[in-house]
């Protein structure tokens, strides 16, 4: 961050510091749930087949629990394996009371229906809250688990903006894994919302009007400079590996940085915006599913 000047860098949304200290107040209170006499948070995570950038993300997550002082459970399991053989760990792992939050990652090999092995999953360990209860939960206002990565992006906002009433704030991506669910929480903050997604005429226009913008299409470069609104604050989830001349790689994300930063008032790096605070949601939600096994409501951490 210390290679833009002083009144670029400061508009710089740092996901890596807001994760660090999300974590670490999660370690605590994870501390002074053990003192009280109750079991270690656990959490399962299981990766199917061996996507090399799945196992780095696997063994981060992995490495950020012991961090958070929790119990980490990994199952790394074969390309092969057959949606049945997933079904009957994901019921295992339901029946562990030292699990407290269960998360398989995605992608799944084409064998397995990643809808009906999510929704596998019990809903008071779906720490990736994908599932469909959860899903409906969140669409209906009731509390439940929310999914990590629009969680990230609001605590994000949050360290922008203290009240988000009456703002203009767009999605372009609707999935279910973000677009749809960041649409709800953007709600329930009192923002008029707007979905774009690929069938949408207007994306560029709408997107000007935007006073928050939240990308989250998987296309890289797609969101130009000239798509931002003078001030807007931009959440970019998007993550891609391209090459480079040097014959190198790097990471890059939906919004097309170099263009929207002297733009933008606010806006997340990639990497080290969005990114670090999905894993460290995570964290937070599988805290959350232990407290509520001890009848116990929800923190304050954020």
């Amino acid at each position: 961050m210390s290679t833009f000047p002083p009144e670029l860098a400061g508009k710089l949304i740092d996901g890596k510091g807001i994760a660090r200290s999300l974590t670490d107040r999660v370690g605590r209170e994870v501390s002074s749930f053990i003192e009280q006499g109750n079991t270690l948070p656990g959490l399962a995570v299981v990766l199917v087949g061996n996507d090399p950038a799945s196992e780095v993300y696997v063994k981060n997550k992995a490495i950020q629990t012991h961090r958070a002082g929790m119990r980490s459970f990994m199952h790394m399991l074969p390309q092969s394996t057959s949606q049945g053989e997933l079904l009957d760990l994901i019921a295992q792992l339901n029946a562990n009371p030292q699990i407290h939050g269960i998360l398989v990652q995605l992608p799944l090999p084409p064998q397995i229906d990643p809808v009906v092995v999510t929704n596998a999953i019990a809903p008071h360990k779906d720490v990736d809250g994908l599932g469909e209860v959860n899903a409906g939960r969140l669409s209906l206002g009731i509390e439940g688990i929310v999914p990590c990565t629009p969680l990230g992006c609001l605590m994000l906002l949050q360290s922008v903006h203290k009240d988000m009433t009456g703002k203009n704030a767009v999605v372009i991506g609707a999935s279910s894994l973000v677009g749809k669910p960041m649409a709800q929480l953007l709600l329930k903050e009192n923002c008029t919302v707007s979905i774009a997604h690929i069938h949408t005429r207007n994306t560029r226009e709408l997107a000007r009007e935007a006073d928050i913008l939240v990308v989250a299409t998987g296309k890289h470069g797609l969101v130009r400079g000239d798509w931002i609104k003078p001030g807007a604050t931009v959440i970019d989830v998007g993550i891609t590996r391209i090459p480079t001349p040097e014959g190198k790689t790097r990471l890059v994300g939906d919004v097309a940085f170099e263009e929207a930063l002297p733009i933008a008032g606010h806006i997340t790096p990639v990497p080290g915006g969005v990114g670090p605070m999905t894993i460290a949601c995570l964290l937070h939600n599988t805290l959350q599913a232990a407290r509520a096994t001890q009848g116990l409501g929800k923190d304050d951490l954020f």
